[in-house]
């Protein structure tokens, strides 16, 4: 019984490991755009309160003043460019896994009218702060 337990905790491990190495490689992963530019996607978080509609996107490194926000049908897209900075510029790489250059992300949006849109940077997160619209017949 005791090898069955331990076999059973390896293999868990391991999947566990697996997921995790997944994850890694789809956190910012590269797309490519219709006229073919080099892109990628940050990753984004959706979520919702009585009032709101709060949507982070993951953009450490970025020029705030860089990002574009616009609502579109419904659907918010932001796109921007991450640069190395110019004292980076010259120097030697040894790893380099934050994506660099032009990067786009469009996000379904709950369906509902938003006012008084903000935005805003927070620990490397561009939060997009929707208010809840009221509807009057």
């Amino acid at each position: 019984m005791t090898d069955f337990r331990n076999d059973w905790m390896w293999s868990e491990a391991c999947e566990v490991l697996v997921r995790a190495e997944r994850m890694h490689r789809e956190f910012f992963r590269p797309i490519r755009t219709a006229a073919r530019v080099p892109a990628w996607e940050p990753p984004v978080d959706v979520l919702e309160t009585d009032r709101d509609v709060l949507v982070f996107f993951a953009l450490p490194g970025v020029d705030p003043d860089r990002v574009e926000a616009v609502i579109e049908d419904g659907t918010l897209l932001v796109a921007g460019l991450r640069v190395l900075p110019p004292e980076l510029q010259t120097a030697t790489i040894h790893r380099l896994e934050l994506p660099q250059g032009r990067f786009e992300k469009r996000v379904r949006l709950p369906a509902g009218r938003y006012a008084n849109v903000r935005r805003s940077m927070a620990n490397g997160c561009l939060l997009i702060t929707l208010e809840k619209g009221t509807f009057r017949g």
